[in-house]
């Protein structure tokens, strides 16, 4: 009788433990998708279907030149549609790498702000 609840709680804390690592991962996945989707200029006025097929067009330009291209155009076409709907989007799109802010992200000084080095 022991060695089976033994065993039902072993099964019942592994399912746990699986649940809660896939309710985390699922919370992850989802932080990333809004992310990605903050970083298309103007996706607050596209469908996800547009922002789709726009990264889409982003990952299968062969050039550098064609992605500038691409996301040139897009820009323009932004800022028509938010003209169109009365919404105001910035002049200039955010330039490669610095959609963070200043800084751009985690860096700095490591562990420990630089005490006793």
């Amino acid at each position: 009788m022991l060695q089976r609840t033994l065993v039902i709680l072993a099964i019942t804390g592994t399912s746990l433990f699986l649940c809660h690592g896939a309710r985390a991962a699922d919370q992850d996945r989802t932080q990333e998708q809004t992310q990605a989707q903050e970083q298309v200029f103007g996706s607050q006025l596209m469908t996800p279907q547009e922002r789709a097929e726009y990264r889409d067009r982003l990952r299968t330009a062969k050039t550098q030149e064609e992605r500038d291209r691409i996301r040139a155009e897009h820009h323009l076409q932004m800022l028509e549609r938010a003209k169109e709907r009365g919404v105001s989007l910035p002049d200039k799109p955010p330039t490669r790498g610095q959609g963070m802010g200043p800084g751009g992200g985690m860096g700095g000084g490591g562990m420990g702000g630089g005490r006793n080095r």
